[in-house]
């Protein structure tokens, strides 16, 4: 198998270069428990979902579970934490919020519970009488009952944003994501501004302080915290942060941006230090720059990232494969170092999310009569491209068309995808020796959000369309130089 290739994150020397996480890992939820941090994200439309991660140092994560098992909707920005010995993920599906427990972050999770709210962002606090309360997008607030899973009590507006110059190019105002941290006798509420992309400088991180969760709240005059200042920056539509500690007492802001020219690979998770001040507010040290390399914070290192090759041995999917929209295990099984899909009952590729500017990926599809198999760079069900094998030939699909097919004998082909730098090619052979080039090549560097909508990103899909099965082998990830 090949071994996946650091290409970014912790430099080995004491330092560190964003992101801590390549790809699509946006609306980062990040909590400590002692020595160790776990983090979780948005799903989208894609399940399982709710991947965890943990850490001992904030830079490197190896993924652990994934919470949701089978696919409820469109999964938005996540709040993860822990209250009184119990774990909690409050998630938005479908713009409802809905609640997961758990004795510990690495499971058993338990079943979904609708709490009652429609809303999105929902940012935990508990008052110092142990009231509980979710803030939620929009600058609401609502009270929860002492369990956690439902709401009692009207919801309230308790802040209504940080009024940023009008001459500021952003998508709008977008109060979003309510995180709250106390320190210090305040309550701290760490929130978005500005959209979530569109143009470069739209995102934006603010925060404001209050001695009660439900206000009044003063805005910082650090605002705005996090913000892309220009579009000729690496990162772009640098937003919704959510503080964290460590045990030494010192301070940290994960947020989440797409990188200049690779809006492709969705929205990364990145990390910068943040300092209190005298006057009781915290900011970003003057000297840090996301895009420069940052002292690392202490603490030992975990096995970090996805290893996205796959022989396909094991018992269950790998945690770097989700299916777009339906999750279901009659869809697939897994046996003899082979991942078989049923194609009359697949309805979506099974993907995984690539993590570089160039990348290679491979694998050996083997059809049965009526069925086709392909490889995918995949956006959304209407928006995708690359090639497959019927009982016809190899073919090639152009953003969802299907190209005539050159006839092959055999129902077994290995298929391989160069993607440099969004300029992709497929290649196809008989024996994994001599590959002939397929006539169809594409340029992906505007299959992103900001074009297509939806939040989503560019993953690598493994296909299975019309009747019977098809068996893929021997998946390999392997990173271009």
């Amino acid at each position: 198998m090949t071994i996946l290739i650091r290409q970014k994150g912790d430099l080995k020397d004491g330092t560190f270069l964003n992101p801590i996480l390549s790809g699509d890992y946006a609306d980062p939820s990040v909590l400590r428990s002692g020595d160790n941090y776990y983090m979780t994200h948005s799903s989208f439309t894609f399940a399982p979902g709710l991947l965890i991660w943990h850490s001992k140092d904030l830079v490197n994560w190896r993924p652990v579970t994934r919470v949701l098992k089978q696919y409820l909707g469109d999964v938005w920005a996540p709040e993860f934490i822990e209250h009184e010995g119990t774990f909690y993920i409050y998630a938005p599906i479908n713009g409802r919020i809905i609640a997961f427990t758990a004795p510990s972050p690495e499971g058993p999770w338990s079943e979904p519970v609708d709490i009652g709210l429609q809303a999105i962002d929902p940012g935990h606090v508990v008052d110092n009488e142990g009231n509980r309360y979710l803030h939620t997008g929009g600058g609401f607030m609502t009270p929860l009952t002492p369990d956690g899973l439902s709401i009692q009590g009207e919801t309230t507006k308790v802040y209504s944003g940080w009024t940023f110059p009008e001459e500021w190019i952003v998508e709008g105002n977008f109060l979003e994501s309510p995180k709250i941290t106390y320190h210090n006798g305040y309550y701290y509420l760490t929130s978005a501004q500005g959209g979530s992309s569109g143009p470069a400088t739209s995102h934006m991180v603010v925060s404001a302080r209050s001695r009660t969760p439900w206000g009044p709240f003063e805005n910082s005059p650090y605002n705005p915290i996090v913000r892309t200042q220009s579009r000729n920056e690496r990162w772009s539509s640098k937003g919704h942060g959510t503080l964290v500690d460590t045990p030494e007492g010192n301070w940290w802001i994960i947020y989440h941006a797409y990188e200049k020219e690779y809006y492709t690979l969705g929205r990364q998770t990145l990390l910068e230090p943040v300092v209190w001040t005298e006057d009781g507010w915290f900011r970003i040290p003057e000297q840090v720059a996301a895009d420069k390399p940052i002292n690392k914070p202490p603490g030992s290192e975990v096995p970090h990232g996805f290893n996205l090759s796959d022989d396909f041995s094991g018992p269950d999917l790998g945690l770097q494969w989700s299916f777009y929209k339906k999750a279901e295990h009659r869809n697939f099984q897994l046996e003899n170092n082979k991942l078989v899909l049923d194609a009359a009952a697949h309805t979506s590729p099974l993907v995984c999310m690539p993590e570089h500017h160039a990348y290679e990926a491979s694998v050996k599809i083997t059809v049965e009569p009526g069925s086709q198999g392909r490889l995918l760079l995949f956006y959304n069900d209407s928006v995708y491209s690359g090639m497959g094998i019927s009982d016809e030939g190899v073919y090639g699909i152009i953003r969802g068309w299907q190209t005539p097919a050159v006839p092959s004998a055999g129902s077994t082909m290995f298929m391989r995808m160069r993607n440099e730098h969004h300029e992709v090619v497929f290649y196809y052979s008989h024996d994994r020796q001599t590959w002939t080039k397929l006539q169809h090549s594409f340029e992906t560097s505007g299959l992103h959000h900001n074009a297509l909508g939806g939040f989503l990103a560019l993953r690598i899909g493994l296909d299975a369309i019309g009747q019977g099965s098809v068996l893929f082998e021997n998946f390999e990830y392997k990173i271009i130089e």
